[in-house]
């Protein structure tokens, strides 16, 4: 019950390929290197970013305009 014999995966091979065609089987396989090709760039990509240190999780910024004093406020009405 455990593994199949030569014979065995052959006819599947020929099933496979009268069923797919050659031509189909390499589109698809062809179609799989490109995809792991992006996956590997896109990792490679991640990599080369700068990380920022831990504690920055927010960009802190200071405020452009001082809250005004009430005697400011009036002075200006």
């Amino acid at each position: 019950m455990g593994s199949f014999s030569i014979w065995h995966w052959l006819i599947v091979l020929v099933i496979v390929l009268l069923l797919f065609g050659k031509g189909k089987i390499s589109d698809v396989m062809g179609d799989m290197a490109k995809g792991v090709k992006s996956f590997k760039k896109g990792l490679a990509d991640e990599d080369e970013t700068p990380a920022k240190p831990a504690g920055s999780t927010l960009d802190h910024k200071p405020a452009d305009v001082v809250n005004a004093t009430t005697d400011e406020k009036s002075r200006a009405s």
